[in-house]
């Protein structure tokens, strides 16, 4: 299994990029991808995840309403797109995979980690 995410950046506040996490090895049918950050000096937290039947789940309550998950099971890639970023967005944005369900925010039971996207938000 891989997980190859990309898409950051330095973006102005309020911006709107696009994250990207393409999979290999594995079918989205049967996998939860989930999107992680962490910030300078803080912990990893989760973002938001979306199931194989393409339910989602949103981790982080500050990224309701700005942030939207979803997949093109096409192209085997999870998306997160963002919008009216602020400073406090910015992070390295990893995405993970497991089997299962999307289940609580807890990255030790994901299993898959790519290798991180930075996204640099400038006031």
């Amino acid at each position: 299994v891989q997980l190859q995410a990309s898409g950051g950046g330095l973006v102005q506040a309020g911006g709107s990029p696009r994250l990207s996490c393409a999979a290999s090895g594995l079918t989205l049918d049967y996998y939860s991808i989930a999107w992680f950050r962490q910030a300078p000096g803080k912990g990893r937290e989760g973002v938001a995840c979306i199931d194989g039947s393409g339910k989602i789940a949103v981790y982080e309550d500050s990224v309701k309403g700005r942030f939207t998950i979803s997949r093109d099971r096409a192209r085997n890639t999870v998306y997160l797109q963002m919008s009216s970023l602020e400073p406090e967005d910015t992070a390295v944005y990893y995405c993970a995979g497991k089997r299962g369900d999307c289940g609580t925010s807890d990255s030790g039971t994901f299993g898959s980690w790519g290798q991180g996207t930075l996204v640099t938000v400038s006031s």
